[in-house]
């Protein structure tokens, strides 16, 4: 097996070249065989073996430097520099992880997770190196989905003025996460279909070669001639106008050709990019035939592609998408916008049902929020379905654009608190804290399937900015009976009794009916209230929870500075109260990856730590 020949970078360069096809054989083999039973990124990686294998042949790691847009597509990185045995806890808690890691390998240059930063990264990175003299080879790779980014074009801008080289390698697969829109793609669409220039260059190059002696220097000589050509043949040559090199369409599952263009791209003095194609899942029928499905994948029965634990009960994000289409049914203001998620928010079927009122804008979560403004400055009433972790990336934008002007733009915020196996970039944990400190947003989070459903017709009936956040999984269908009208700033008193008082906030209303309980086995009076808002928090039912109760607990699944159970300590120190308070959140810090409930009980906020917190408060006296 020629895996096991791998053990370290660089470790691929004593591989004979009639080998490579059968090396990109076993690494599908071995992705297929792990992500079905850890989970994880397929398709991507599956996509991008050759262009990997190319990119380690052609370089030398660790001096050389690859930067991976996203992340989620180095696991064949991963494996050629020596973490083959990793992949048995891929994305398991203290086990490897599903994106670069600096504190796994010299060879994770840098750490990603969002997109359409490896330019800006990669051009930081070449500064670096010529300001320290140095001349590694420094090269960024990025999906033709991230080019969507507008931080991309901002990274380009100032890589056409360089002087040195540095190659940024355009990984085209025709997807993102979903399928890719825009005119980045059309314009990209014409390059892959520009059949006339493909063929002819083939042409040119078969012939020349078999002309024997001299034809490969004719090649390289009519190689760096041909910028001239190409403006004739492939409409635009956006990149070239720039003063971008451009290389390319290239075959990017050809290992042999495509180490030819990188080295070729190492001579250029500049920007230069390599358009390669790929096929997302290449390899795997199930995965070439459903690659939306394949991005990030649950366990799976390799034979048929079909989940191993297919999910059987609603999760948070169905119930929302059901909602959306009843309220686009009873509203025609009512319009939809998604940063190139409609599948992972929830948002197709609104899609089918009213593709006029449905915006799929890219990857651009910053344009995403102005445009939702525009569309309600105009009178509509714009949802912004998103992932907590994706939102922070359009902060300017919601307190310039949205909130500034007091606009009618709901967030519906999906992936809210912890989401578990892709780790720290991908954790929404920062949501309370990054919206609560602007002026005219309102928070709010259901603490059951039927309030999210409840706080959705609320938020789109509200003359002002709205975020309604809420988890990743199965939506919970407990305390169905307590269904108070939500109200602005109104919290929700399910269990009302004395002594301790537990306020909790959307999914921790589940975690704090446990700890209700077993805090009542110990005989203690227990009160439970829904806090339902964040921003503005019910000070009135903290108010009458000081009058019988010796305890107030907040409960909330944010981080602990600029929280929820800040802001009520922040009443009862203003307002002069002195009831006794115990603030349960997740600490100020990066959560690793994991599964989300062994990350709750890591951090204390699962319902044994919270219940052993309170009943250590109380044994301490600390209530005096």
């Amino acid at each position: 097996m020629l895996l096991e020949s791998i053990r370290q970078p660089n470790d691929i360069k004593k591989i004979d070249r009639e080998d490579y096809d059968r090396l990109a054989q076993e690494i599908r083999e071995f992705l297929i065989g792990k992500i079905s039973v850890t989970g994880g990124h397929l398709g991507s990686n599956l996509g991008a073996v050759e262009l990997t294998m190319a990119l380690h042949l052609a370089l030398n790691l660790p001096e050389d430097k690859i930067i991976w847009d996203v992340g989620h597509q180095s696991y064949t990185h991963k494996i050629l520099t020596g973490r083959r045995e990793g992949f048995d806890h891929l994305r398991q808690f203290h086990g490897l992880s599903g994106f670069p890691k600096r504190k796994e390998s010299s060879c994770d240059v840098f750490e990603t997770g969002h997109s359409s930063t490896s330019l800006s990264a990669g051009l930081g990175l070449v500064k670096a190196r010529d300001l320290k003299g140095e001349k590694n080879t420094v090269v960024s790779v990025i999906g033709d989905g991230s080019m969507t980014g507008g931080m991309a074009y901002e990274a380009l801008n100032n890589a056409a003025r360089l002087e040195t080289n540095f190659i940024i390698v355009l990984n085209d697969n025709n997807m993102s996460i979903s399928e890719n829109v825009g005119g980045v793609s059309k314009y990209l669409n014409n390059i892959r279909t520009a059949e006339g220039y493909l063929d002819l260059k083939k042409g040119i190059y078969n012939a020349l070669r078999s002309t024997g002696k001299g034809g490969d220097s004719t090649i390289k000589g009519i190689r760096r001639a041909k910028n001239s050509f190409k403006q004739l043949v492939i409409p635009g040559m956006f990149f070239e106008d720039m003063g971008i090199t451009y290389l390319g369409p290239v075959d990017g599952h050809d290992v042999a050709g495509m180490v030819r263009v990188i080295n070729e791209a190492k001579r250029v003095q500049g920007a230069v990019i390599i358009h390669c194609q790929t096929q997302k899942g290449k390899g795997y029928e199930p995965a070439e035939r459903h690659p939306a499905r394949f991005h990030g994948a649950e366990p799976f029965d390799i034979g048929t592609g079909l989940p191993t634990h297919p999910r059987t009960v609603a999760n948070y994000t169905d119930i929302f998408s059901t909602v959306m289409c009843k309220l686009g049914a009873r509203d025609e203001k009512i319009v939809a916008i998604t940063a190139a998620m409609p599948d992972g928010t929830g948002l197709k079927r609104f899609h089918n049902m009213y593709p006029d009122r449905f915006f799929d804008v890219g990857i651009a979560e910053e344009h995403a929020v102005t445009f939702a403004a525009g569309l309600a400055a105009g009178g509509l009433k714009p949802i912004v379905a998103v992932y907590s972790s994706f939102l922070q990336r359009a902060y300017d934008q919601i307190l310039h654009d949205v909130c500034i002007q007091n606009l009618p733009v709901v967030f519906a915020i999906d992936r809210a608190g912890l989401v578990g196996s892709d780790g720290e970039t991908h954790q929404g944990i920062f949501d309370f804290t990054y919206l609560s400190g602007i002026p005219n947003m309102h928070i709010c989070a259901p603490k059951n399937k039927w309030e999210l459903s409840d706080m959705l017709k609320f938020a789109v009936n509200l003359s002002a900015p709205i975020a309604i956040r809420y988890p990743r999984g199965t939506a919970y269908a407990g305390l169905k009976g307590h269904r108070a009208p939500v109200e602005l700033g109104r919290a929700e008193w399910i269990y009302r009794e004395r002594e301790i008082a537990l306020f909790a906030v959307g999914s921790m209303v589940k975690t704090a009916e446990s700890v209700r309980e077993a805090l009542k086995e110990k005989g203690h009076s227990v009160s439970l209230i829904n806090a339902r808002f964040v921003k503005p928090i019910d000070e009135e039912a903290v108010r009458e929870a000081c009058r019988d109760h010796a305890l107030i607990v907040t409960m909330e699944e944010n981080v602990s500075t600029g929280g929820y159970g800040e802001k009520v300590l922040d009443f009862l120190n203003q307002s002069g109260l002195k009831t006794g308070l115990l603030s349960v959140s997740i600490p100020d810090a990066y959560v690793e990856h994991g599964n989300v409930e062994l990350l709750k009980q890591q951090i204390g906020i699962d319902a044994e730590s919270v219940t052993r917190r309170i009943l250590e408060f109380l044994e301490q006296g600390r209530l005096a």
